[in-house]
């Protein structure tokens, strides 16, 4: 598993890599154009907000995979290597599954529910700008996943001691 999740986080660097660099070029030259010749095309702002949104799920998954999404650590900290600090281990895990689940759900209904409407500048399918949300939300799941196998592991005492 962990050499799956070590390709996935490649592939999610590259790409919000490359998105950014692509973002940041189109905004350049839509200031560009918009200040020396009067004209910004109209897929231009549309394209740089698309990839926005993609990034931030993706980052979303990237950064929840390397345990860095912002937290209040002071309990789990604090009663670390404790039960009490193992079952709030646990509670903190199945509040993710539950926040993830209905974040998976409502973002999969909203891509179904905005197959018929088209992006005006890039006429594309607005489904797959919003796609990304169900996405991302297997790959948190998947991360989530990891996370709990340490806490298994820690419970029965195979547990390395190591972090993610």
């Amino acid at each position: 598993m962990d050499k799956l999740l070590k390709g996935v986080r490649s592939v999610l660097y590259g790409f919000s890599v490359v998105a950014m660099s692509v973002m940041l070029v189109i905004i350049f030259a839509q200031v560009v154009t918009r200040y020396l010749f009067n004209y910004t095309p109209e897929w231009s702002e549309e394209l740089a907000r698309f990839l926005f949104v993609w990034v931030v799920f993706l980052g979303s998954a990237l950064i929840m995979g390397e345990s860095g999404h912002l937290a209040v650590q002071f309990l789990p900290d604090k009663f670390k290597g404790t039960v009490f600090g193992t079952v709030l281990d646990i509670i903190i895990n199945v509040c993710g599954y539950v926040f993830i689940g209905l974040l998976l759900t409502q973002g999969w209904k909203m891509t179904s529910i905005m197959t018929f409407q088209r992006a005006p500048g890039l006429d594309i399918p607005m489904s797959w700008v919003y796609v990304i949300i169900p996405v991302s939300c297997v790959l948190m799941l998947l991360y989530l996943f990891r996370e709990t196998l340490r806490i298994f592991r820690n419970i029965s005492g195979r547990g390395t001691g190591q972090e993610g």
